[in-house]
């Protein structure tokens, strides 16, 4: 759990970032504010395999921007001898599996940066994911399905061998998501509000909610995610546990969740 913040990080947290492995497959799920630098404490970044993104808001996104100046200008990734490095002709190039509209979005990002438009693209090999599709990163199965969010969003479904990991992204109540999620090892999942949105369309669950969700998907562990440290972690505990039937736990930045 590299970070489990909503859109404004926790006192030295950082927002969403999973990393997820199986074997010798290792992805980045999600790469928001501060990932980057909490990825470095714990991996060699130049090893991730892929990174996937559920969808294209800014605290699931931003640190792709440091994460390709890293695969461009770290000295070891040179194409000459550089500060005892001795260069290489082919330097790390992680796939980077985001949702339709991705290109379009990086570049935007990159130039408001003031950096080259195509910064992302050219340091990691981007495809735009088909979400009624299935992919394969080494020995990882993805696959996709759209919740209701403030923009296109992606739960995500990782499966190697016989377990099975969901991650609801950010979402509003959905029946899809319940489904999708169908007797899942572990479910990931947002609890951002205290109480539901006051007015406007929805974008986000309670972790009431959340444990509900849980509990009609039939998930055999739940963890809360998408949630600040400024709620109160044991209440919000109380309310998934009650609607969700069972434990529930609360995401904590350093831990580790085996399925």
């Amino acid at each position: 759990m590299l970070g489990k913040s909503p859109a404004w990080q926790d006192a030295g947290g950082a927002c969403s970032g999973y990393l997820v492995s199986a074997g010798e497959t290792c992805l980045l799920l999600d790469c928001g504010s501060g990932v980057f630098g909490k990825l470095r404490s714990v991996c060699d970044y130049a090893e991730v395999d892929a990174v996937v993104v559920s969808h294209l808001h800014a605290d699931h996104i931003l640190d792709l921007v440091p994460f390709a100046s890293g695969l461009t200008y770290a000295p070891r990734h040179q194409p000459v001898p550089v500060d005892g490095w001795p260069g290489t002709e082919a330097p790390p190039h992680p796939r980077l599996i985001a949702p339709p509209g991705a290109r379009e979005a990086f570049r935007l990002l990159c130039a408001a940066s003031g950096m080259r438009e195509q910064h992302i693209e050219t340091a990691f090999r981007l495809e735009e994911y088909d979400p009624g599709g299935t992919l394969l990163v080494g020995e990882i199965e993805l696959t996709f399905q759209p919740v209701p969010h403030f923009l296109p969003t992606h739960a995500v479904g990782i499966a190697a061998g016989s377990v099975r990991f969901t991650y609801s992204a950010d979402s509003s109540p959905s029946e899809e998501l319940c489904a999708f999620a169908r007797d899942t090892d572990l479910l990931l999942i947002e609890a951002t509000l205290p109480r539901p949105e006051r007015e406007g369309p929805r974008g986000h669950l309670t972790p009431e909610e959340a444990g509900e969700h849980g509990r009609r998907a039939g998930a055999r562990r739940v963890v809360l995610t998408h949630i600040s440290d400024e709620l109160d972690a044991d209440w919000a505990r109380r309310e998934a546990e009650r609607s969700f039937g069972g434990p529930v736990e609360i995401a904590a930045e350093g831990a580790v969740y085996t399925a």
